[in-house]
């Protein structure tokens, strides 16, 4: 979290609309942080976005004018985004996804690490260390839960980098979440 891959994913999106490329972007329904129809990213940059439950039901929605394909939080749809993904490459359209790859436990968070061996680019964007400032690939919980999802920011997580992070001992610095 906090690496601007929202951000990204907008800036992308936006660069296609001004060339006026049809483009699409979807969201899990899952995810109604900032509003059910947007992505938002952390520094308030946002692009409207189509909520849907499930990754087939992505591609059913893909309209047949659309060229670039966009997707936030891609960790939160599931293991099918792998062939809907790979449907809508072979048809020609620019698929991009956003997604946490590791979750609050530093585990591959599906399906984003298969997505990121399959695809022809990759970009690891990297946090800020919370603590020290280093550059920063996990996401630390700092609330108790032992859900996998929480949605959250800053309420409920700090970027960590590998020697700050410690997925055994969420600190109870904040809220509880029951």
């Amino acid at each position: 979290m906090f690496s601007g891959k929202s951000e990204e994913l907008i800036r992308r999106v936006t660069r296609s609309k001004i060339a006026r490329i049809p483009v699409q972007v979807f969201k899990p329904v899952i995810d109604t942080r900032y509003g059910e129809t947007q992505i938002v990213s952390h520094s308030s940059l946002s692009v409207g976005a189509i909520p849907v439950p499930d990754a087939t039901t992505l591609l059913e929605m893909v309209e047949e004018i659309t060229v670039v394909v966009g997707v936030d939080e891609g960790q939160f749809l599931d293991d099918e985004l792998i062939d809907v993904t790979d449907i809508l490459a072979r048809s020609g359209r620019q698929v991009i996804v956003a997604g946490l790859d590791l979750d609050y436990l530093g585990r591959p968070f599906p399906p984003i690490p298969t997505l990121a061996a399959n695809s022809e680019y990759l970009t690891k964007m990297l946090a800020v260390c919370h603590r020290c400032g280093a550059p920063a690939g996990y996401t630390q919980r700092i609330i108790q839960s032992d859900e996998l999802v929480v949605l959250g920011a800053t309420d409920a997580y700090e970027a960590r980098c590998r020697l700050c992070f410690n997925p055994l001992e969420p600190e109870q610095t904040r809220l509880d979440v029951e």
